[in-house]
């Protein structure tokens, strides 16, 4: 997906999921899972930290595969609103250069009870980080470069070759 086509987005019965390059909006994630049928909505918002294991970051940079990204984050979302009984679900994930302290993943849900809403977000969460076709691109600050890694918690990236830095590892 260029930075010109800024925002896909693929919906299901009261699912949405997208990939876009701006600024993820809170706001509007909140909004589109509201319901009088739900009498809980539960917001994740996964921001960018200024650090990964002790080392400084300056941010991060997100790279996708959009059209199996997608199938995959309604796949999940299906799956997720189904077992946990839920109103609706959002799922936006946001692409390119993510600065420290702003959202890279917004995961919204509601259901009709609290225990539905928190159990179905954090799998939604969990499922996407596991299965979902970004990859995350971690700049550190001096002399380190860049790692690229699949977008897992904890789990310590590739070290980019520094004569080639916008190159992928295999």
């Amino acid at each position: 997906m260029s930075p010109q086509s800024s925002f896909q987005q693929l919906q299901d019965d009261a699912i949405s999921v997208a990939l876009t390059h701006s600024v993820l909006d809170i706001l509007s994630v909140l909004d589109s899972v509201k319901s009088p049928k739900a009498g809980a909505v539960v917001l994740f918002a996964g921001t960018t930290r200024d650090n990964f294991d002790g080392e400084p970051v300056t941010h991060l940079e997100y790279s996708s595969y959009p059209p199996l990204a997608l199938k995959t984050m309604l796949s999940i979302a299906q799956s997720v609103k189904e077992k946990h009984a839920l109103t609706a679900v959002t799922i936006v994930h946001r692409l390119g250069i993510v600065p420290i302290a702003e959202e890279s993943i917004l995961i919204a849900v509601s259901a009709p009870h609290r225990h539905a809403a928190w159990s179905g977000g954090a799998e939604a969460l969990e499922l996407c980080k596991e299965k979902v076709e970004v990859w995350k691109l971690e700049e550190f600050g001096g002399n380190q470069g860049g790692v690229w890694r699949a977008n897992r918690d904890g789990v310590r990236g590739l070290q980019l070759d520094s004569a080639n830095p916008n190159e992928k590892p295999a």
